[in-house]
Order: C-alpha cells, then sequence, then structure tokens
C-alpha cells in the first residue's frame, strides 16, 4: 500500500476535510464499532510530523482520554473512549502548527453480539489451504498495479502461482461434498515483499498491512463475501495471523514508531537495512552477527523453570528470519494495536476462529493479555495457537487455565505436534509389544490427563511446514489408518489440502514442493481433481473414502462428547472406543503387515453383550461373537 496519497481515497467508511497544510496520511483502524465491551479505541495516525497535533471531538457518548506522541514525528496515537457513543458519523479535528484538519470517523453497528459469534470446535474439521496453491478465480493476478515487483511463475515451487480467494470461493461447494466444516487459509494479508530471485513471499507470513487483503489473493470485500457465502454453506472459516513478527517492507520498518518497536531494532538502522533484506536465514543456534540476532527455534527455554535469560532472549526476541522483523509484544502501544487488528477482523469480515502463528515466539504475558481480551469479547470464539514441541506437557501448559504453568495463556486450543510426530513414526513401524508403532500413539494419548481440555486440543498428520504424510510415495494403508484415528479420537481436527487426493512431497529440497497447486485449481491444468471424472481411479477411491468418513463424523456426539477408551495394543491390533449413552465406536487398526485378529472379548467393557456392528468404512456387519479378522495394516471403525 503506498501512503502517500489521499486519505479520502484510503479510508473504508472515513473521510477528511483538509486545507493545503494538511500532514495526514491515513488513521488505523479506518473504522470502528459501537458497544464493545472493552469502550477503548486506539488510533494510530499517520502522517509527516503529525506528532503534535492536538485532537479534539463534540461526538455524543465518546470522549479523548489521552495523546501519545512517539518517538517518530509521523506517528500520533489517539485513546479514545466510545462507552455511551452509539453508530454515526464522528468528526475528529486535529490541529498543529500547520491548520486545521477534520476526519470524519464512522462508527458502526455490529452484525451481532460478541457472545454470538461461535467458533470452530471438535466437532468441526478443519481443511488447511494456501490461497497461492488452491485455485485461481480467473483473473490474471500477474503485475498488479503498486505492488513491489514480483513474478507469476508456476514452475518455481517458491514463487506466486496465482491462487487467490476468487479461486477458493468458487468451489465451496467442494468442501460440501468433501465434509469438512472449516477451512483455515495460510495468512490472506498484504505481503508487499519483492522477490529475491527464486524466492517470494506466496506463503503470507511476512504482513506489511495488517488491515489490508493481499491485492494478489483480491480485496477486503471479495474476503467478506468468501465468507458470507461459506457461512451459508455451514462452513466457517479461520484467519491466519501473525502478531511474533512482520513483513521487512512493513512502514514500521523504515519509519519505527519507537525505538523498541521491535526487538534488536539497530538491524533496522539504514545502514543495516539492505544487508538485512538480502541475508540469508542463519542455520543452527542463534547467532549474533553484525547487530542482528536470530531466534534458535527451541522453544522450551519459555516454560523452562531452569532457563537462563540468554537462552529466553534468544527464542523470544530472536528474529525468526532476516527479512521477518520481530515485533516487540512488551511495547504496550504496539500490543494494543494488534489486539483491535484482530478483533476488527472478526467484527467486519466475519472469520470463525484465530490460528496464531509461532505462538511461544511471542511475548507470553501480552499474548496471554490479547486471549484474554477476545475471551471477554467473544467468549464463544475460538484460537489455536501454534505450539511447535512434540512432548504433550509443553502443549498442555500453553493451553488456557492449566495447572502446569503459573501464567494462564487464556489460549483456548493448542496444536498437537506430539500426535502428528508419534503418528508419523509409527506408519514406518511394525507394532510390537512395547514402544514401536501404534504404541507411540497409546503412549502420547495417556498423556491427556495434562490438559485442562482435551477436546480444544487440534490434532493433524500433515501441515504446509511439514512433509506430506505420504511422502513421495502412495501408502494409503497408513493413510487410512491416521485418518481414521484422527477423526475419531477427542480432538479437534485438521486436514491439509489435497490429501484426499493423494497429494504427496517432502520438503528435501524446498518447502515448495509440500505447497504443490492442486490439480485443476489453475488454468491450463491437465487434470481437474475438484470433479469425479477428473479424478484417477486411486483418488476417487481416496476421495470417497474420505467424505464418507466425514459426512459421518458429522453432528455424531459419539466422537464430539463420548468417553474416549483405548487399549494398550496387543499382538499389533490397537483399539480406541468412543462410548455415549449406551452407544459405542471402535477405531480398530492393525498395526503390522501381517494378517492379525481383534479378540472381542479383550474389548468386553465396551463391547458388552452386543453381537453385531457395522463398520461405517464398508457398511458391513461385523460378527462380534467371534475374532475378528484384520488384514495387514487394515482399518475398522465399527459402530453399535
Amino acid at each position: 500500500m503506498k501512503y502517500k496519497t489521499l486519505i479520502a481515497t484510503l479510508l473504508m467508511g472515513s473521510a477528511l476535510t483538509m486545507n493545503a497544510a494538511s500532514k495526514i496520511d491515513h488513521i488505523e483502524p479506518a473504522d470502528w464499532f459501537a458497544g464493545m465491551k472493552n469502550p477503548q479505541l486506539q488510533l494510530m495516525v499517520y502522517g509527516k510530523d503529525i506528532r503534535s497535533a492536538e485532537v479534539s471531538t463534540d461526538y455524543p457518548g465518546a470522549r479523548i482520554d489521552s495523546l501519545v506522541r512517539l518517538d517518530s514525528p509521523n506517528y500520533l496515537l489517539v485513546y479514545m473512549n466510545l462507552k455511551d457513543a452509539r453508530p454515526g458519523t464522528m468528526n475528529l479535528k486535529f490541529t498543529s502548527k500547520g491548520g486545521k484538519q477534520t476526519v470524519r470517523y464512522n462508527l458502526k453497528e455490529r452484525a451481532m453480539k460478541g457472545e454470538d459469534r461461535q467458533g470452530f470446535t471438535n466437532a468441526d474439521v478443519l481443511y488447511m489451504l494456501m490461497p497461492d496453491r488452491f485455485a485461481n478465480g480467473g483473473t490474471d493476478r500477474a503485475n498488479i498495479k503498486g505492488m513491489r515487483p514480483y513474478s507469476i511463475n508456476r514452475k518455481e515451487p517458491s514463487l506466486r502461482h496465482g491462487g487467490d480467494i476468487d479461486g477458493i470461493r468458487q468451489h465451496l461447494d467442494y468442501f460440501k461434498e468433501l465434509g469438512v466444516t472449516a477451512l483455515w487459509f495460510t495468512p490472506v494479508l498484504e505481503n508487499d515483499s519483492p522477490d529475491h530471485g527464486n524466492q517470494s513471499t506466496y506463503h503470507g507470513y511476512a504482513t506489511t498491512d495488517y488491515y489490508r487483503v493481499d491485492p494478489r489473493f483480491g480485496t477486503n470485500q471479495e474476503y467478506s463475501i468468501l465468507i458470507d457465502e461459506a457461512h451459508k454453506k455451514g462452513i466457517k472459516v479461520v484467519m491466519d495471523m501473525i502478531f511474533n513478527h512482520c513483513g521487512f517492507e512493513h512502514p514500521w520498518v523504515k519509519d519505527m514508531p519507537t525505538k523498541d518497536w521491535f526487538n534488536y531494532p539497530e538491524w533496522l538502522a539504514p545502514e543495516n537495512q539492505a544487508r538485512n533484506k538480502n541475508t540469508k536465514t542463519i542455520d543452527g543456534a542463534a547467532q549474533v552477527n553484525d547487530k542482528y540476532l536470530q531466534t534458535s527455534y527451541k522453544l522450551t527455554p519459555v516454560l523452562d523453570p531452569y532457563a537462563s535469560k540468554v537462552d529466553l532472549k534468544e527464542t523470544v526476541d530472536g528474529w525468526f528470519v532476516p527479512s521477518m522483523p520481530d515485533l516487540n509484544q512488551r511495547n504496550t502501544h504496539l500490543m494494543t494495536y494488534l489486539i483491535q487488528n484482530s478483533k476488527w477482523w472478526i467484527e467486519t469480515a466475519g472469520i470463525d476462529g484465530i490460528r496464531m502463528d509461532t505462538y511461544p515466539y511471542a511475548d507470553r504475558k501480552a499474548m496471554a493479555l490479547w486471549m484474554e481480551e477476545l475471551n471477554k469479547e467473544y467468549p464463544n470464539f475460538n484460537t489455536v495457537g501454534e505450539t511447535w514441541v512434540t512432548e504433550p506437557a509443553y502443549t498442555a501448559a500453553w493451553q488456557k487455565d492449566s495447572k502446569l504453568s503459573e501464567q494462564n495463556s487464556n489460549l483456548k486450543t493448542v496444536m498437537d505436534f506430539a500426535f502428528f510426530d508419534r503418528l508419523n513414526q509409527a506408519k514406518h513401524e511394525e507394532t510390537d509389544g512395547w514402544w514401536n508403532g501404534f504404541n507411540r500413539i497409546y503412549n502420547s494419548l495417556c498423556y491427556d490427563y495434562l490438559y485442562n481440555d482435551p477436546s480444544h486440543v487440534m490434532a493433524f498428520i500433515e501441515n504446509h511446514d511439514t512433509d506430506r504424510f505420504l511422502a513421495d510415495g502412495q501408502d494409503t494403508l497408513a493413510l487410512k489408518q491416521a485418518l481414521a484415528l484422527l477423526l475419531t479420537i477427542n480432538r479437534i481436527p485438521q486436514l491439509y489440502y489435497g490429501t484426499e487426493v493423494l497429494m504427496n512431497g517432502t520438503k528435501q529440497v524446498t518447502d515448495g514442493n509440500v505447497r504443490r497447486d492442486f490439480p485443476g485449481g489453475f488454468p491450463g491444468d491437465t487434470q481437474n481433481a475438484f470433479t469425479k471424472e477428473g479424478r484417477t481411479k486411486e483418488q476417487q477411491q481416496m476421495f470417497q473414502w474420505l467424505s464418507r468418513l466425514l459426512h459421518w463424523r458429522q453432528g455424531n456426539k459419539l466422537v464430539t462428547e463420548g468417553r474416549q477408551t483405548q487399549f494398550i495394543p496387543v499382538d499389533g491390533v490397537y483399539v480406541v472406543a468412543r462410548t455415549l449413552n449406551g452407544k459405542a465406536i471402535l477405531t480398530v487398526l492393525n498395526g503390522t503387515t501381517h494378517q492379525k485378529k481383534m479378540h472381542p472379548e479383550r474389548y468386553s467393557e465396551i463391547i458388552n453383550n452386543t453381537t453385531e456392528a457395522t463398520n461405517i468404512l464398508t457398511g458391513r456387519k461385523i460378527d462380534l461373537t467371534k475374532d475378528v479378522t484384520l488384514p495387514p495394516r487394515g482399518t475398522m471403525i465399527l459402530e453399535f
């Protein structure tokens, strides 16, 4: 976004009456909402030498509590109290040596009360996708005016491929057919970073404008339309956010609002900026190199009771990569800005949840305050934080109201990297009598007592940062076992786009190999996996199998509310049961490459006197009065 243009063409819902001496460029947020539980509104005013301005308003029910003059002369923070203000247009009068200006600022009516916004739950199945790699809606996304130089080149795995919001919208019926109930996109906000060789920010994790959808994906309005249409089809939308860092081309970088807006701001000095953008990521441990500190990527110091100060500092204050400046959430004005931004997207676009990237890398207390604010305003909303450590105790300590941590994170949902890790080991092993194969899953789930609420843990078998579950193969037996387990245990399940049509790949050469284009989503594709006719026989079999399972899961209280019981694997067979109101399901997995038998009497506490069950994956009846034969790597979900 170019901030030198007139505010009248930039702001959504606000207008400026100005004289020739005006210095205001724009205000964030561009509009706000009446009736919020927290009546405070922070306005960040951008403009040359705006810091010295005085501000007043005569709008009924609104008052200006304070003006904060930051280190840079080109910012002014206006803190307002809107407790008794009603929807309408207020006049904000700015007075400075250069003259007087009046900004007309819209205070909107909320679409619904905060309590009425329902977030995603364990009754949902999230489908994660990358907008750039999923589908193009028919618009040429190359050479969009006003954006820094970039390329659309589908032959390069790390450049932009041209997917967009409209491409996703056009395939909402595909998600309905598949049976997922929520969509999680990687970030859609503006990432106005130029390409560097064969690298770009197509992934979306280098934000340069927190209030604008990236024009290469579409507009704010198109994003809202997509969400509205998804809601009409019973599909929720989860927004990916990043508070830990921003993009190097964010306006804050060239003109820091305060000296402590970023961690290690010395690296942003003019003489370092050119080097910073082009510095390659330093591998290995955190290092100080010419005033640059990279994070160690080791998250344990954040919770380690014995952590040294230097270890903690390297984790949370170091930059994720040189092209993503690390934000200092300990700056209360910055954190207020970020908290407001998340509320603005909830109110403006109607998102149903947030996935927060790199959660433990940001300041712990500040993030807890953010979640406390959101929980008060939207008690039934949900946020999941990326907590990438593969030990259940670490993950559980990040969950809201955990007894394992003195600091309450207020974070309702955490990501189960332990499940992901153990399952991706188990798929290569024979399930023995002790540790290998599905014993790894058993020995992970047995620690669910650490979680304050296991039903608010999001599990997955792969995502955009990992190898595909299928890697470079097509082991559908292992995949079906993983999916059957994922979709029946006490978790919020998350799928990764294309798994249903056997997309594979590893990160061995580049992350782009696990983020390939969905077949049929782009002009010129020779295959269209969005349709039955366009899928191969193997793809259609996998799609049908998963779709059947997903539709069976929808509204099934046995899965979402049932008591979970797991049985230690015996003779390679692992069984997990869910029971509720006299009904039950058994997920039965043969964790070996040999034919095995399930002995019903071992599971009599669940089966009781039941003589017959239905395998919901095939519709066939199963006799429970005798041993049940399981083929190698066989999977059954028995309902009775």
